[in-house]
Order: C-alpha cells, then sequence, then structure tokens
C-alpha cells in the first residue's frame, strides 16, 4: 500500500517560517543615502585654498620656523580694532 502526502504536510513548515524571517528582515532595512546639497558644494570651492594664499602660508612657516619673523605690535592691535569697530 502506498501513502501519497496531501496538501502541504511534506513540506517543512518550519523551513518555511525561516525563509519568511529571512525575506522580512532583507525587504525591511531602510538603505543608507547620503545628499550634499549646492550650498555645501559652493563652501566646499570656498574653503580650498589659493595657491596665492598657500605661498604666503608656506612663506611665513619657514619665518617661523627660522625665528626671522618679526611681529609688528602695534599694527597687529590697529588691526584688531579695526576688525571689531566695523561690525
Amino acid at each position: 500500500m502506498k501513502i501519497n502526502p496531501i496538501g502541504t504536510s511534506g513540506v517543512n513548515p518550519y523551513n518555511r517560517q525561516v525563509n519568511k524571517v529571512e525575506t522580512i528582515k532583507t525587504n525591511a532595512l531602510p538603505k543608507d543615502k547620503v545628499e550634499i546639497s549646492a550650498s555645501a558644494k559652493e563652501m566646499q570651492q570656498v574653503s580650498q585654498i589659493s595657491a596665492q594664499r598657500q605661498s604666503k602660508l608656506d612663506e611665513l612657516k619657514s619665518q617661523i620656523e627660522n625665528g626671522t619673523y618679526k611681529l609688528n605690535a602695534s599694527d597687529t592691535a590697529k588691526s584688531i580694532l579695526d576688525f571689531y569697530s566695523n561690525k
């Protein structure tokens, strides 16, 4: 006598449940997305140092390292006062 399975009793119901859980997990996870606004891109371009300014900075660094850089205190004080008086 041969007995044939009727319906889904021949399929492992636990295996189907595991497949459902894995499918839900992969579909439910949000995808990460980064967008940079136009104003942020513009700020990046502005923040880059020009070649002329970079050469001046390099020259000042070398003067400071060599000990040849002389600071004029009165010019520095005048610049600070001018900066804060214009605001």
